[in-house]
């Protein structure tokens, strides 16, 4: 049993070690991976227009797993909702107005 003591100790000097190093290097700008997001024009639209996505599933008139999968872009709007989208980017009050 008088092994099994060093031996943690050892471990436990070892991760405290690695977790410093990982803090430092994270500090330092050293990253793994770095996830970059590109909002999508369903979700900047959402977002602009400060509407939940149940509310603005049913202002453009599609379920909410739709409007996800758009937001996610899992999925591409197609034929008028795409150009109710863009609307929806560049001057929401005009979407907003038919609520």
């Amino acid at each position: 049993m008088t092994q099994a003591k060093p031996q943690a100790d050892a471990e436990l000097a070892q991760f405290q070690a690695d977790l410093l190093q990982s803090v430092r290097e994270y500090k330092a700008g050293n990253f793994a991976r770095k996830t970059e997001i590109t909002p999508t024009d369903a979700l900047r639209a959402r977002t602009r227009m400060a509407l939940s996505q149940s509310q603005f599933a049913q202002l453009l008139g599609v379920s909410v797993r739709t409007l996800q999968e758009w937001e996610q872009g899992r999925k591409k709007p197609t034929g008028a909702a795409q150009t109710l989208l863009r609307v929806a980017v560049r001057t929401p009050e005009a979407l907003l107005g038919l609520r």
